[in-house]
């Protein structure tokens, strides 16, 4: 069976809008993703200031 109405250019017309939403939404995560992935460096001091407790420190 096929569609009754396959109208190519008012379906483009309808769905332009959406297809530009879901475009700026990956967009915007694609840059959260960067940005919080590099928020961050990593130093090389970073592991030396943690301390841990022994099983007799507490």
């Amino acid at each position: 069976m096929t569609a009754p109405e396959t109208n190519v250019d008012k379906q483009a017309r309808r769905h332009r809008w959406p297809l530009i939403a879901f475009a700026v939404g990956i967009v915007v995560a694609a840059g959260f993703a960067l940005y919080f992935a590099g928020a961050d460096d990593i130093a090389e001091d970073d592991a030396t200031g943690v301390s841990t407790l022994d099983a007799d420190d507490s």
